[in-house]
């Protein structure tokens, strides 16, 4: 048992990747502040950028997790979503990659409208 009891916090690979090179990103960015180099806030910016990109890679690859909770026997940050070729539901990043739909399109049901029924 975790010193968390049950619960998945969601570590994954992609998780700890992307959160330690936005760790970076954000410490260049402060020397860029503390310095009054744009070139050193630019470069920090960059990275954090890459940050962002990195985890969306790493969660594509499977190396991320779907919303909501996983069986207890994937919870550990070091097992891979064998699931995630296919996309995730409601995920916004897989959505973007051109991968899964959304959970009431894959039901059949019609997309909630912008519109009111007294429209």
């Amino acid at each position: 048992m975790s010193a968390h009891g049950d619960y998945d916090l969601g570590h994954t690979v992609a998780g700890w990747t992307g959160t330690a090179i936005g760790v970076l990103g954000s410490a260049v960015l402060g020397a860029g502040v503390v310095t009054g180099s744009a070139a050193v806030l630019w470069a920090g910016a960059a990275v954090v950028v890459l940050a962002a990109l990195t985890c969306w890679v790493l969660h594509l690859a499977g190396w991320g997790k779907a919303t909501g909770l996983r069986p207890r026997a994937e919870q550990d940050w070091r097992v891979r979503d064998t699931g995630a070729g296919g996309g995730h539901p409601d995920c916004l990043g897989c959505r973007m990659a051109g991968r899964g739909r959304s959970r009431t399109a894959a039901a059949g049901e019609p997309a909630p409208s912008s519109r009111s029924a007294a429209a």
